[in-house]
């Protein structure tokens, strides 16, 4: 029987052999294998992945980026301004144009200043740059920003104008200014208890009915001062730490700090000047170094 004879056969058969056979191009090449088309268009090439088109890099980052595992911020400071953990919901804070005049806030500028801790027993001893510049800069740069941690002290790198909506620092300085994130200060609910006795004295939380938020500013936003005759000198919670006879004397006030994770710290200010805080307190003479801070603070049960 023949193909001419049976073109059925013939026609069959010939399918098969098209269907079955080379059909000129060979299998896939690793090439194309590799960019998932002839041309590499439409899919991340080897160099693609080496180069970081397209594809995350393996190169390391610059050291001190959020993108290096191994960067370290510098020490008594935090380049992670996110919101703490069990944090509250933040707030608006009230009175914002009265307060960037009165209290001097930039948004251009975050405080370098240093800050250091070290333990003493189970206190906290931390040294705080509130100098801001100088009596006569301090209008001209910013408030550093700081919150307690397990470490620490620890500076939070914010402007003062991105502090009003952050809920990352716990309490400010700058001069003879202390205030905390709360109420007219800020969107958080740090509050504040100023107990009677002493910081030693101070062993446990006192009741939640005696803390209070920052609260600066009436309802016409109008600036409610401390009373220490220094005018424009606000309200702060705290306002009672310091003194005044010639000199910025201390008062050894301890306060209690609820934060916003729940968490309570007793806190006094030790000494205001970086040396010479005892003449000052006795005699009314001027220390050196002022506004070079010593607080003592600690964690309550």
């Amino acid at each position: 029987m023949s193909f001419t004879t049976c073109p059925k056969i013939h026609l069959i058969l010939f399918a098969l052999l098209a269907a079955c056979g080379d059909s000129g191009q060979g299998p896939t090449s690793d090439s194309d294998a590799t960019t998932g088309n002839g041309t590499g268009d439409d899919a991340t090439t080897d160099d693609d992945a080496a180069t970081g088109n397209a594809a995350t890099t393996g190169t390391a980052a610059e050291p001190g980026t959020a993108a290096d595992p191994g960067a370290t911020a510098e020490p008594g400071t935090t380049d992670d301004p996110d919101e703490p953990p069990n944090a509250c919901p933040l707030a608006e804070v009230p009175c914002i144009d009265a307060a960037i005049q009165d209290l001097s806030l930039h948004d251009d500028k975050v405080s370098d200043a240093e800050v250091t801790s070290a333990q003493e027993g189970a206190d906290w001893v931390s040294r705080v740059d509130a100098s801001a510049g100088g009596t006569m800069g301090a209008a001209m740069n910013p408030w550093v920003y700081l919150r307690f941690t397990d470490a620490g002290l620890e500076r939070v790198d914010l402007d003062d104008v991105a502090a009003l909506e952050s809920g990352a620092w716990d309490i400010a300085a700058k001069r003879y200014g202390i205030r905390v994130n709360s109420g007219s200060s800020g969107p958080s609910c740090v509050t504040v208890a100023a107990p009677a006795g002493t910081y030693a004295d101070l062993d446990a939380a006192p009741p939640d009915a005696e803390f209070a938020p920052e609260d600066y500013y009436d309802d016409a936003c109008v600036l409610q001062e401390d009373g220490s005759g220094l005018p424009g000198s606000p309200a702060y919670r705290m306002a009672g730490w310091w003194g005044y006879t010639g000199c910025v004397t201390t008062t050894g006030f301890p306060y209690a700090l609820r934060l916003a994770d729940g968490r309570a710290v007793k806190l006094v200010i030790e000494a205001y000047y970086e040396g010479g805080q005892d003449d000052c307190n006795d005699n009314g003479t001027m220390g050196t170094g002022p506004a070079l801070m010593t607080w003592r603070w600690s964690f309550l049960p």
